[in-house]
């Protein structure tokens, strides 16, 4: 088969991924994002720039696009981005989780981080890299953590946790990942933000098996380099399966109500234009 060939179906393997990832998601209704794109840009409320759907600066919605109208998701944790001052706030989807999951969310831009000393056995940051865990092993580390930490022995339980006994409720205690960390930048940047001494002793947790569908795909970076809002997805979604042990059934899924849709657009655009 000759290089092109391959090249193309390639192409079409993962054009069919990212259909069955994206398609099959249990959303609101994206009516309002519809009517919105036929009606164009407007105003944001706050800064009064020029936006499309919702302001990535003040984090509002535009428009006809009401607050009202914008699902909200729950999650077992809280989140902080934090992101690299480099970044353009137009490019980036971590406004798509400030917005989406407003009570579990803050945006931090580098060099603001919030102090997590004396708290690090209960904080994870997601980032890829040689001393980074599977999120299952991410409980020995934190647990290991917190036994240096308080001075205190502690021998992890291989069963689930879950349970009745004073014994297990320790341990969901100890276990318990409370926050969780991810850096918003591009490949090449996230260095200087990852080896902040700030960060340095946290547990690391990288998402190895997860592949992105993000349009604006950086050449030279792997394609499990996730975007912010595919990499807070896919951890909740493990999150949910593996540590809580529940079966999943799209509880997270609107965390990719934006991005489904401009992913579509998007895509649309380039058939139109012949680039697909």
């Amino acid at each position: 088969m000759s290089s092109e060939k391959q090249r193309i179906g390639l192409q079409e393997k993962n054009n069919s991924e990212e259909s069955n990832i994206l398609e099959n998601l249990q959303l609101s209704s994206q009516e309002v994002l519809e009517s919105a794109q036929k009606k164009g840009r407007a105003k944001c409320p706050k800064c009064h720039c020029s936006r499309m759907f919702y302001c990535y600066t003040c984090y509002t919605p535009v428009g006809t696009v009401s607050a009202d109208a914008i699902p909200q998701v729950k999650l077992p944790f809280k989140i902080d981005i934090i992101k690299h001052p480099n970044e353009t706030d137009g490019k980036s989807t971590a406004a798509h989780a400030k917005l989406l999951a407003q009570g579990d969310v803050t945006v931090y831009t580098y060099p603001c981080i919030p102090e997590y000393e004396g708290h690090m056995h209960e904080v994870v940051l997601v980032f890829p890299g040689p001393s980074s865990v599977a999120l299952e092993d991410s409980l020995l580390s934190l647990s290991q953590l917190f036994s240096q930490n308080q001075d205190v022995t502690y021998k992890p339980s291989s069963k689930r946790l879950k349970g009745n006994s004073e014994t297990d409720e320790n341990e969901m205690k100890i276990h318990c990942i409370k926050r969780v960390i991810f850096i918003d930048s591009t490949w090449n940047q996230t260095n200087k933000i990852v080896t902040d001494e700030r960060l340095q002793g946290l547990v690391k947790v990288e998402l190895t098996d997860r592949k992105t569908c993000f349009w604006r795909h950086q050449k030279g970076s792997p394609d499990t380099y996730l975007s912010t809002i595919e990499a807070i997805y896919y951890f909740a979604i493990d999150y949910h399966t593996q540590i809580l042990k529940e079966d999943y059934n799209g509880e997270y899924d609107n965390l990719l109500f934006f991005y489904s849709f401009m992913h579509r657009l998007i895509k649309n655009a380039k058939h139109s234009a012949g680039k697909l």
